[in-house]
């Protein structure tokens, strides 16, 4: 995802849908449009505070609860 901050931004400030990990309560999976394809942000949340795992292109969402849709 080089080069690509802005979009791993829009995806945690403006998702799309924000799923929970189905592996773990604590790991958020927050997607955002990238024709044709989706940026799938995976962060964790602890104590109030989180952080940023991973970041990548995907062509559709991984099976999860639904926690957030606009």
């Amino acid at each position: 995802m080089a080069g690509k901050e802005q979009e791993v931004q829009t995806a945690l400030r403006n998702p799309i849908e924000i799923r929970r990990s189905r592996s773990d309560s604590d790991v958020y999976l927050y997607y955002q449009l990238e024709p044709p394809y989706l940026i799938c942000v995976v962060a964790r949340h602890l104590n109030g505070e989180g952080f940023i795992i991973t970041a990548y292109r995907t062509d559709k969402m991984k099976i999860g609860e639904s926690v957030w849709t606009p």
